[in-house]
């Protein structure tokens, strides 16, 4: 069975599958990733809380430094996850693998590196010039 996609070719249904499977392992593995981080993160918390007693600005500026280092992570497994989230959904809808600012097909090679890429590397080199 073939699955049309809205750019007008076909993807076997095995194909869509395995797509399929392979970016929602990867969305479990950093959903996963995710809690044990908010895990890692209230533990620092709550050692921050009870061990303030004869701190130092030295103390208290590693205190916040691991503080906001343990929010970056946070936020970075947040992006990566909804990035993986938003392929699933492009998949469905028969988008995945095509580029969303020319809807060329992104080069599998870069898919295989970078499964949730959403832009051809020309598209992706044209923002980036831009945003500089």
């Amino acid at each position: 069975m073939l699955v049309h996609d809205t750019v007008g070719t076909a993807r076997p249904e095995a194909e869509v599958d395995q797509i399929r499977l392979a970016l929602q392992a990867r969305y479990d593995d950093l959903s996963a990733e995710y809690e044990q981080a908010v895990q890692q993160s209230q533990v620092l918390r709550l050692v921050e809380v009870g061990d303030t007693a004869g701190d130092d600005q030295a103390d208290s500026g590693t205190k916040t430094a691991e503080r906001d280092t343990a929010q970056s992570l946070l936020r970075t497994i947040l992006d990566r996850r909804a990035q993986f989230e938003h392929a699933l959904a492009r998949l469905s809808e028969g988008t995945y693998g095509y580029c969303e600012g020319c809807t060329d097909p992104i080069p599998v090679e870069r898919l295989e590196i970078f499964p949730a890429a959403t832009s051809c590397v020309g598209c992706k080199q044209t923002r980036e010039r831009r945003a500089a």
